[in-house]
C-alpha cells in the first residue's frame, strides 16, 4: 500500500489534557499518598516494637507516654488523608511539615526508651532520605539539621535503659544488638520500598510527558498544514472564478459559431475541472476549520461504506469489496470525517495495486469500537517504511502523486477520537490498514 491522499479529515475533536502540576511541586504531589500509607505502617511497626520491648524484653518503659507520640502521628496521618482528597495548594510545605513532625515524635519516643543508645535512632535517616527524594535541597538540609539537633539533645535528655547499654555483660545477644539489626532491616526496607515506588511513578510520568510532547508536536504540524490549506483555498478561489467565467464565455461564443463543437467541448471540460477544483478547495477549507464543526451522528455502517464507495470513479469502484459482519451495524461518529478517513485508506490501497485486484473493506464491531480494515494485494512495505508511515510529508508514491499527508491526518483524526490506525504489511504480500474508532456502537 502506498500512502497519501488529497482529501483527508482534520480532527473533529481535540482532547484537552489537564495541565500538569509545576515540576517543582510534582514530586510532593506524587509522594503524598505513598507517605500516608508508609506512615500507617511505621506507626504499626513502632507500636509492635515498643510493646515487644516492654513485654518481650521486660524493659521498664513509661508505656503510655511512649505510645502518645504514635497517636499524634496517627492523627496527623488521618488529616493528611483528608487533605489528599481535597486540592493541596502547598504540597511541598505539607510534606516537609509531616517529615519534621515525624522527626520530633521519633525524638520523644527515643528519649523515653534509652536515648542515643536506642538502636532505632537509625530511623532518623529514613526521614532525611525521603526528603532528599521528593523535596528540595533546602528542606533536606533543614530536616538533616533538625535530626542532628534532636539526636544531640538525646545525649543530655533521656531515660536510660540498662538493657540498651552497648556494653551489655550478660551472655548471648543483648537487646541493643538485636535492636540494631532490626532497626537496620526496617530502615533499609522503608527506604527501598518508598524510593522504588517513587522511581516507578516518575518513570511512568516521564513516559506520559514524552507521549504528550509527541502529540503536541503532531498537532503543531497539523495546525501549520491546516493554515497552509486554508490560505491556498482562499488565494486560489479568485483565479478559479475568473477561469470559470472565461470558460463560460468561450462556451457561449463557440455555440454561436458553426463548426466550433470541439471548442465548446473543451470549454465544458474546463468548467468541469474548475468545479472539481472548487470542491477540493472547499473540502480543504472545511478541514482547516475542523469540518464545519461536525458533530457525531448516528449512521448505519453499511450506508457509511456505500457513501465512501461513491466517492470513487466507476473503474475503481468496481474493485472494492465491502464485507460487514452485520449489515444492521450502527455507529455514532463524525460521518464526513470518518468517510474521508476510510476513503483515504482505500485510495492508498488503490494506488498500491499492481494489477486490478480487489480491495477488501471489512467493518465489524470490536467491543465498544467500530473496526474498519482495508486490505490490498500490492507490493507491501518493509519495517523501515512501516515505522515512518504516519509521518507528515512521508510518502512512497512517485514525485507529484502525493504530498505524504493522508495517513498522518487519518492517524490524527483517530487519536483525537481516542482510537487508532494500525498497519500490517510485508513486502510482496500487500498491506492491511485497520482503523478503530472507540465508543462507536449505539
Amino acid at each position: 500500500m502506498t500512502y497519501d491522499s488529497e482529501s483527508m479529515p482534520q480532527a473533529t475533536r481535540t482532547d484537552v489534557a489537564a495541565a500538569p502540576p509545576n515540576s517543582a511541586d510534582f514530586a510532593p504531589h506524587l509522594a503524598l499518598p505513598w507517605v500516608s500509607r508508609l506512615r500507617y505502617g511505621i506507626v504499626a511497626g513502632e507500636a509492635v516494637i515498643i510493646l515487644g520491648m516492654a513485654y518481650g524484653f521486660q524493659l521498664k518503659l513509661p508505656l503510655l507516654w511512649t505510645l502518645a507520640p504514635l497517636l499524634v502521628v496517627l492523627a496527623s496521618n488521618v488529616l493528611l488523608g483528608r487533605m489528599r482528597v481535597l486540592p493541596v495548594r502547598f504540597p511541598e510545605q505539607t510534606l516537609g511539615a509531616v517529615f519534621c513532625l515525624d522527626t520530633l515524635c521519633l525524638t520523644v519516643i527515643l528519649g523515653l526508651t534509652g536515648g542515643p543508645n536506642n538502636p532505632f535512632s537509625l530511623l532518623y535517616l529514613v526521614q532525611i532520605t525521603l526528603s532528599a527524594i521528593v523535596l528540595r535541597k533546602l528542606w533536606t538540609w533543614a530536616l538533616g539539621a533538625l535530626s542532628t539537633v534532636c539526636f544531640g539533645l538525646l545525649f543530655f535528655v533521656h531515660l536510660p535503659l540498662a538493657a540498651l547499654q552497648p556494653h551489655h555483660a550478660e551472655p548471648g545477644l543483648s537487646p541493643h544488638l538485636v535492636g540494631m539489626w532490626i532497626a537496620f532491616v526496617i530502615a533499609a526496607a522503608l527506604i527501598t520500598f518508598f524510593t522504588g515506588k517513587i522511581a516507578d511513578a516518575l518513570r511512568h510520568r516521564e513516559q506520559e510527558v514524552l507521549a504528550l510532547q509527541d502529540k503536541v508536536a503532531r498537532h503543531e504540524k497539523l495546525s501549520s498544514m491546516v493554515t497552509l490549506a486554508a490560505g491556498a483555498a482562499h488565494e486560489l478561489g479568485t483565479p478559479l472564478g475568473t477561469i470559470a467565467i472565461v470558460a463560460r464565455e468561450l462556451e457561449r461564443y463557440a455555440a454561436t459559431v458553426s463548426g466550433q463543437d470541439a471548442i465548446r467541448e473543451d470549454a465544458k471540460l474546463i468548467r468541469s475541472e474548475v468545479d472539481r477544483c472548487r470542491v477540493i478547495l472547499d473540502r480543504m477549507s472545511a478541514q482547516g476549520a475542523e469540518p464545519a464543526g461536525e458533530s457525531p451522528a448516528r449512521v448505519r455502517v453499511l450506508d457509511l461504506l456505500m457513501r465512501v464507495r461513491d466517492r470513487f470513479p466507476e473503474a475503481q469502484r468496481s474493485l472494492l469489496r465491502l464485507d460487514l459482519s452485520d449489515e444492521r451495524l450502527v455507529a455514532y461518529l463524525p460521518v464526513e470525517a470518518t468517510s474521508q478517513s476510510v476513503a483515504a485508506l482505500i485510495q492508498n490501497a488503490l494506488d498500491a495495486n499492481v494489477d486490478p485486484q480487489p480491495i477488501h473493506v471489512e467493518a465489524s464491531e470490536a467491543g465498544a469500537a467500530l473496526r474498519i480494515s482495508v486490505r490490498d494485494r500490492g507490493h507491501g512495505m518493509d519495517d523501515a517504511v512501516l515505522r515512518r508511515i504516519a509521518e507528515p510529508f512521508f510518502t512512497t508514491k512517485e514525485p507529484g502523486k502525493g504530498m505524504g499527508l493522508g495517513t498522518f491526518l487519518v492517524r490524527t483524526f483517530a487519536e483525537n477520537l481516542g482510537g487508532s490506525v494500525q498497519f500490517d504489511s510485508k513486502p510482496g504480500e500487500g498491506t492491511t490498514a485497520t482503523l478503530e474508532l472507540p465508543h462507536a456502537s449505539v
